[in-house]
């Protein structure tokens, strides 16, 4: 059992948002870090990865969509995101292998919260669209064969927090820690007994200096003001996710 589980999602190949959030004493002192995909997929993959194969088995690895499509530029279907085309490009063979062979779910016993399944989108798919505002029908589609014991369900993929009961089950978001639509910071949650939502802040504007000048991307000043700054408000994320969950 696990007394305490940092959830970090959608680091979006984001360095200095990460190491932010390593940095935090909870990070640090938690039993397991669990990582809910989409990664590497930015302007620093391969920093990015090394830095959490570095925490060993202190991380625990959930694949995502943009790993997944990480794995298919390399090998030779393009991307229309620019960044990952790039991205996949930079990645040694070990680092491409590691991703492709992420799981879809992983389950794990939390203190006080029992098993709890981590997955990136919905446990059934990587790219799925579930909101904090999504009909109950729909989370019950996507929640159709999840074992009956599994009552805390971890997603990522949307980059917007939240925590919510949907039929008897809570299910939370961490928010993203690269890529965050609602506010600058790095956010992220930690587990057990309860649930918490948090958001670590860092310096942005040298944050940003660092990725256009450590990055070979060539758009990566454009790409970290954008998503470093947080240029896009949960209502804008929300406006264009909207009709992906089948509202």
């Amino acid at each position: 059992m696990l007394e305490r589980v940092a959830v970090l999602s959608d680091v979006h190949g984001a360095l200095p948002a990460l190491e932010a959030v390593l940095a935090e004493p909870d990070v640090a002192a938690a039993d397991l870090i669990v990582l809910t995909g989409d990664i590497a997929a930015g302007p620093q993959p391969v920093e990015v990865l090394d830095l959490l194969v570095s925490l060993g088995d202190r991380a625990c690895w959930v694949g995502g969509n943009a790993d997944r499509e990480l794995v298919e530029a390399r090998a030779g279907r393009s991307s229309p995101i620019a960044v990952s085309n790039w991205a996949a490009q930079q990645l040694r063979n070990d680092q491409v292998a590691r991703l492709a062979a992420l799981p879809l779910t992983v389950t794990l016993e939390v203190a006080s919260l029992g098993p709890v399944l981590f997955c990136h989108a919905t446990p059934r798919d990587d790219e799925e669209v579930v909101l904090v505002d999504s009909r109950m029908d729909r989370w019950a589609e996507v929640f159709a064969g999840v074992p009956a014991e599994v009552g805390t369900i971890v997603c990522g993929h949307t980059h917007m927090p939240f925590t919510r009961l949907a039929d008897r089950r809570l299910v939370v978001n961490p928010g993203s820690v690269g890529m965050p639509y609602g506010g600058a910071g790095a956010w992220w949650a930690l587990l057990g007994p309860g649930v918490q939502l948090r958001r670590t802040p860092f310096d942005v504007d040298a944050a940003c200096a660092r990725v256009a000048a450590e990055s070979g991307f060539p758009d990566a000043a454009a790409w970290a003001d954008e998503y470093l700054r947080s240029r896009h408000s949960d209502f804008d994320a929300l406006t264009v996710f909207g009709p992906r969950d089948g509202r």
